[in-house]
């Protein structure tokens, strides 16, 4: 896999280049916001790793000029803050994934796989799927509420999808976890909670009822 990784403290970017390349990546190292979008601009990636704090252009803004631009490729935020907020900040930015650090290679590489698989079912999907107000189609990857046009992320309108598809049955996080996500293992943050604050946000911008219900400690239901 080519990757962009965009972190400024030089050591650990070194040490988490070097780690990533043991594991068959190809890595360029960006020191700077700036940096990273000129690099983007010349070379394709298969995925980026963007920290959250950096100098100058903070990795939210870089994402958002990468996604402004078009650039749709799965980026994992890694930052060392780890509040919800942060995080929704963050996968509100266009992240596919947020991570806090520090996080073994093993970990981000099981992660950047996983997000690759989920944008190879998304790009296999041609169904549009309905339940209630709700129409879903992930082949042109779209969404609407009563007819209005929802902006969503790509991972959020993949949840979404699945949440339609079963509406009225409840997904356990687990379930979540493997068919949005594509992992085989409990990631070591709450991304599910944080992806359906995000989610429910959009789907309640106007001012509609919550249509997703949550079944505390087991996981969600998208109401039919």
């Amino acid at each position: 896999m080519n990757l962009l990784l965009v972190e400024d403290d030089e050591g650990y970017a070194t040490t988490l280049a070097e780690e990533l390349r043991a594991l068959d990546h190809e890595v360029t190292v960006a020191p700077n916001g700036a940096a990273a979008l000129q690099i983007a601009d010349r070379e394709p990636f298969d995925a980026a790793i963007i920290d959250r704090m950096l100098p100058q252009m903070d990795g939210t803004a870089v994402l958002r000029r990468l996604r402004e631009s078009g650039k749709m490729l799965p980026v994992v935020m890694l930052s060392a803050l780890g509040r919800s907020s942060e995080k929704v900040e963050g996968l509100d930015a266009g992240a596919d994934d947020y991570v806090v650090k520090p996080t073994p290679a093993a970990e981000l590489d099981a992660r950047l796989k996983a997000l690759l698989r989920g944008r190879q079912w998304t790009h296999g999907a041609s169904d549009t799927v309905r339940a209630g107000d709700i129409t879903v189609s992930p082949a042109r990857f779209r969404a609407w509420r009563n007819d209005r046009p929802l902006d969503l992320v790509r991972l959020e309108l993949q949840l979404l999808a699945e949440l339609v598809r079963n509406a009225g049955t409840v997904l356990t996080r687990a379930m979540l976890i493997e068919r949005v996500w594509g992992y085989d293992f409990e990631p070591t943050t709450n991304i599910v909670d944080v992806q359906i604050r995000a989610l429910r946000r959009k789907l309640t911008a106007n001012g509609e009822d919550d249509p997703i219900v949550t079944l505390r400690g087991i996981g969600y239901m998208l109401r039919d």
